[in-house]
């Protein structure tokens, strides 16, 4: 982990703490990328509830009582299931904040609409997320790394670290 990034870790871990707050990630395109980073730091078990990866469309369903109708319409690269998973993650368990993200790393799977690289994320809670779209240059790696960041950023941006 970066130094930049172990940082963020770690002033995101001060907060959560101090504000008595348990964290979950919803992850697809990362595979537990931003849930493995949060925990490397120590004592991460003190604010870090679990983490959901729901790689397929009957995983963010099943497990994250994501509509099926958004998925179907929207897609699972899009706002709408990003702030349906993050609401998910928190009713699914005993979270009180999340961080949901779900993209196109590539190399395949990309369209026109929605090419390599993008990536959409969503952070908050049950009744109210921000969200956002990037589109990230690079390769497979490079795409969930520069992703696995954002999330996290995100988080601080979030709380106002």
């Amino acid at each position: 982990m970066s130094p930049e990034l172990n940082a963020s870790v770690a002033v995101l871990a001060e907060i959560l703490q101090s504000r008595n707050l348990r964290l979950v990630t919803a992850e697809s395109c990362t595979g537990g990328g931003i849930a493995s980073a949060l925990t490397d730091l120590a004592g991460s078990s003190n604010w870090f509830e679990c983490g959901f990866v729901t790689y397929s469309n009957e995983a963010k369903v099943r497990y994250l009582g994501v509509p099926p109708a958004i998925i179907e319409q929207f897609g699972a690269v899009s706002e709408e299931t990003v702030r349906a998973m993050v609401a998910g993650a928190v009713n699914n368990s005993l979270g009180d904040l999340a961080v949901a993200v779900s993209g196109v790393a590539g190399p395949g799977g990309g369209s026109d609409e929605k090419p390599v690289g993008t990536v959409w994320f969503a952070w908050g809670n049950a009744e109210q997320q921000i969200t956002e779209c990037c589109h990230f240059p690079g390769n497979r790696e490079q795409v969930r790394a520069l992703a696995v960041v954002h999330g996290i950023q995100g988080l601080c941006r979030w709380l106002s670290c």
